[in-house]
C-alpha cells in the first residue's frame, strides 16, 4: 500500500472516529461535571452563597432542578440554567452527585449559637431534618455543613416568600425570632 493511501486511510478513519465521539451523547460525569463552576469539583462547593450537592439524594436533586426549571423553586441563575438540561440529563446529573460523600465544610460558627440552635432544632426541626440536617434520603435536602450564607440567604427567600416554604416547617418558622433562626443557620453549618 503506497504511503499516501496508508495516510489517507489513517487519517479518514481518524476523523470518522472524532465525529462519532462529538455526536456521541454527554455521559453523567461530563453533565455532573458542567456544575462545578459554581458548586465546585464534585459538587463540593468552594463558595459561601452556593450550596453542596455532594451527597444529594437523587431524588431531592430531580425535584429541585424540575422546580428551578419550571420556576416553582426561586434561585438567581438556576431557572435560566435548568432549562438547558433534558429530564433524563437531569437524571444522569443527580446519580453522579448520590454517589459523592456528604463534604465537611470548613468555616466559623459561634458556639454559643450552635448550643441554642442544637436545643431548637431538637424540638422544632429533627422530624424532617433527621441526623441534624445530613440524612441525604429525607425531603429536606442536605443542610448540614452547608455555608453559612448559603443557609441564610436561603432562609431569607423562605421568609420574603420567593421560595414556599412547607406549611410544616412555616408553623415553626413563625414562632421563631430571628436570633434562634441564626442559632439554627450556626448549628446546621457546624455539623458533620
Amino acid at each position: 500500500m503506497s504511503v499516501i493511501r496508508t495516510f489517507t486511510l489513517t487519517l479518514g478513519t481518524g476523523l470518522l472516529l472524532g465525529a462519532a465521539q462529538l455526536t456521541a451523547a454527554p455521559t453523567a460525569t461530563m453533565l455532573a461535571d458542567t456544575c462545578a463552576g459554581c458548586h465546585g469539583t464534585d459538587g463540593v462547593s468552594m463558595g459561601p452563597a452556593t450550596p453542596n450537592l455532594a451527597g444529594i439524594s437523587e431524588i431531592y436533586f430531580i425535584d429541585s432542578m424540575v422546580a428551578f426549571k419550571n420556576g416553582d423553586r426561586y434561585g438567581t441563575v438556576m431557572q435560566r440554567i435548568a432549562k438547558g438540561y433534558t429530564d433524563e440529563e437531569i437524571k444522569l446529573m443527580a446519580s453522579v452527585f448520590a454517589k459523592q460523600p456528604v463534604p465537611k465544610t470548613n468555616q466559623e460558627t459561634d458556639p454559643s449559637k450552635v448550643a441554642l440552635g442544637e436545643k431548637l432544632h431538637k424540638v422544632n426541626c429533627h422530624k424532617c431534618h433527621d441526623e441534624d440536617g445530613a440524612l441525604p434520603d429525607d425531603d429536606a435536602g442536605i443542610i448540614a455543613s452547608q455555608w453559612l450564607p448559603y443557609l441564610n440567604y436561603s432562609m431569607e427567600d423562605y421568609k420574603s416568600g420567593r421560595s414556599v416554604m412547607p406549611k410544616k416547617m412555616k408553623r415553626k418558622v413563625d414562632n421563631l425570632t430571628d436570633a434562634e433562626i441564626s442559632a439554627l443557620m450556626h448549628f446546621y453549618a457546624s455539623r458533620l
